[in-house]
């Protein structure tokens, strides 16, 4: 049970780098640093998309509008946080 709960916090720790790549993607995208219509960029931020939006999309639905502000990340983050917090807290010690 504790090699599961260990490739569970990789897994939590590696989506949250995937996330920070994905939101300082997107501000180099916003302020034209990288193009998007480039191959390699366009098949990166895609594939980034397709593992970030199952999990943002559910918060961005019942976040108000910020205008252009996007805090989704931020709150997902902190969900993330949370969660290892709990594991490493209150299940990781009391496994066997």
């Amino acid at each position: 049970m504790r090699a599961f709960l260990d490739v569970l916090l990789i897994v939590l720790n590696i989506y949250t780098y995937i996330i920070i790549i994905v939101a300082i993607l997107s501000w180099l995208i916003a302020f034209h640093v990288i193009n998007i219509y480039n191959d390699l960029v366009r098949s990166i931020w895609n594939a980034l998309n397709a593992i970030t939006e199952p999990f943002l999309r559910p918060i961005r639905q019942v976040l108000p509008n910020l205008g252009g502000i996007d805090i989704s990340p931020v709150i997902l983050l902190l969900l993330i946080f949370l969660v290892e917090d709990i594991i490493q807290r209150y299940i990781y010690p009391y496994v066997f």
